[in-house]
């Protein structure tokens, strides 16, 4: 009986057509280096997406600022409403009256109301009425979010700087390092490597080819995993020199899938080596070592070090190209 023929990887959904021009396709934080058009920013993202997403920092600064004018806002209509709708106001000056109105707002849209100023206007009551429900709902919003920030789960997961060609058995292999940041624990976590490269008969189109792994599951990962693509004959990389690299822009994507325990969800994490980022004729040293207590530590600060050693198979490689990192 003939056997079906294997299915040629083609496409990750990232298009084969070869419009990169030597740039990343997916960068090392995990983002893919694609810029969408002819949408505005917003109905991109969503706005719940775009509070969810976006850099602790900037949100901070988003929520301080959208609080000040919102305060700001409401001051100004205290102030165009009458101030003598206001009782209990002390301040003379117009600066010193907006100051009070402006607190005053503050403690309406938070709901303290320490008592001292009280609307006594109708428009006065009115406005304060509209803050204090706008007020509710806005934190109520903002606590939702905040919520979701913390509670979202996601994968810290640390890669050597570099990828290195090292000898392995009786051959070379292609390698790299993780190490998970985080003290959470991940279990059964999963790997997939994805050659990319431009054909070289059309430079034009872009190629793929999963690769093959040594081990592509771990069980436990409380220390580092160094993953391992042997250069077997069968590998895409047999042959292939640091020119080879340059010139099929090679970019190895790495795709890693893990369970959180803590969490007790599914997390992702997104990489990938460009040909610049990879040391011909190197290994990793050893960072795993043994405290007084008999307690195995890892030093993650040295995750990228690594040594010069001759491969068991010699690769003609730019001597300037091989010595980066």
């Amino acid at each position: 009986m003939k056997k079906p023929q294997k299915e040629e990887f083609l496409d990750l959904g990232l298009g084969n057509r070869n419009t990169a021009k030597g740039e990343r396709m997916v960068n090392p934080d995990g983002s893919f280096n694609v810029e969408r058009r002819g949408l505005s920013y917003f109905e991109e993202r969503g706005f719940y997406h775009w509070l969810i997403s976006m850099p602790w920092g900037k949100f901070g600064f988003l929520l301080i600022v959208g609080y000040l004018v919102l305060n700001f806002v409401f001051a100004s209509l205290y102030y165009l409403a009458g101030l003598d709708g206001l009782d209990g106001m002390r301040a003379a000056s117009f600066s010193g009256k907006f100051m009070e109105a402006f607190f005053f707002s503050a403690q309406t849209f938070t709901t303290v109301g320490y008592g001292r100023i009280n609307p006594t206007g109708f428009w006065t009551n009115i406005i304060a009425s509209i803050e204090s429900m706008g007020g509710l709902m806005a934190f109520a919003l903002a606590t939702g979010i905040l919520y979701g920030r913390f509670s979202r789960p996601n994968a810290k997961i640390l890669f050597s700087e570099n990828a290195v060609i090292a000898p392995y058995r009786n051959m070379n292999a292609f390698m790299f390092r993780i190490a998970n940041q985080r003290r959470n624990q991940l279990i059964e976590i999963e790997i997939t490597l994805t050659y990319s490269f431009v054909n070289s008969q059309d430079r034009s189109k872009r190629e793929f080819r999963g690769l093959d792994l040594e081990r592509r599951t771990v069980n436990f990962f409380p220390t580092t995993w160094t993953i391992v693509h042997p250069i077997t004959d069968d590998s895409p990389m047999k042959g292939m020199t640091w020119q080879d690299f340059i010139d099929k822009e090679v970019e190895i994507l790495i795709l890693i899938k893990a369970f959180d325990d803590t969490f007790s969800q599914t997390v992702y994490k997104r990489s990938s080596y460009k040909a610049e980022d990879i040391i011909v004729g190197a290994k990793f040293n050893i960072i795993l070592g043994v405290n007084s207590k008999g307690v195995t530590t890892v030093d993650l600060h040295r995750i990228n070090e690594h040594e010069r050693v001759d491969l068991q198979v010699p690769i003609l490689i730019e001597k300037e190209a091989s010595e980066k990192g």
